[in-house]
């Protein structure tokens, strides 16, 4: 039977490899920070490219010579027209205004960031601007073109635009909506309830908004402006 001498060195031995466990793994993390990510490779040779038009995109095959020397024809499609936008609208420095609408893909109300396509001669702020108008009722005085999103790079030349909005003022303007459109003001503390919701399950809104919430508290840390 194991003393009582026994059962601490024990103890101590098992806190001894949970600490070194711990050691390593923050070591692997460190490893894999941005900073330590080597550079990619020379893009491949493009050789040609074809291209028809189905509908409201454009469907191109891609002739690729890859640095190793082999050869692969790839599809993508490329959207038409400038592109779309995602916003990202503060009602105070700790809560995000998002919406509720008919998603016709799932067959279901999805909830997620006020969105939609750019029109044509506008800048992304712009765009952003009217969709919240149209939206969620907001217009913004400071807005912020964060980063793009893409939908699926693999096959897909689709970019979205995230633009960061603040101080808001009440202006609707009329859309395309076919019902008024909920709007709910969510906590960025409360991310957490809502990342597994079932209902909100767009990719595009999901990574938005953990970005969000990265870059207000860095800029609230000092760390950006």
């Amino acid at each position: 039977m194991r003393g009582r001498g026994g059962r601490m060195a024990y103890h101590e031995r098992r806190a001894h490899r949970i600490a070194l466990v711990g050691l390593a793994f923050r070591k692997r993390l460190a490893m894999s920070s941005p900073r330590s990510i080597p550079p990619a490779r020379p893009l491949p040779r493009v050789h040609g490219i074809s291209a028809r038009g189905e509908g409201d995109r454009i469907v191109e095959e891609v002739d690729l010579e890859f640095g190793n020397g082999e050869r692969r024809r790839y599809r993508r499609v490329c959207a038409r027209g400038p592109g779309s936008v995602m916003v990202a609208a503060m009602a105070d420095a700790d809560t995000i205004l998002l919406v509720r609408e008919y998603a016709c893909g799932t067959g279901r109300y999805e909830i997620g960031l006020p969105k939609g396509r750019m029109d044509d001669g506008e800048s992304p702020e712009q765009a952003a601007n009217r969709e919240l108008k149209e939206e969620a009722g907001f217009g913004a005085r400071r807005l912020t073109r964060l980063r793009s999103l893409a939908l699926s790079p693999s096959y897909m030349e689709f970019t979205t635009h995230l633009v960061l909005a603040e101080d808001l003022y009440p202006e609707r303007l009329a859309g395309d909506e076919p019902e008024e459109i909920d709007v709910l003001p969510w906590k960025l503390a409360d991310l957490h309830a809502l990342m597994l919701r079932e209902d909100c399950s767009e990719g595009r809104s999901l990574a938005a908004l953990f970005i969000v919430r990265e870059l207000l508290a860095r800029r609230a840390d000092g760390e950006m402006a």
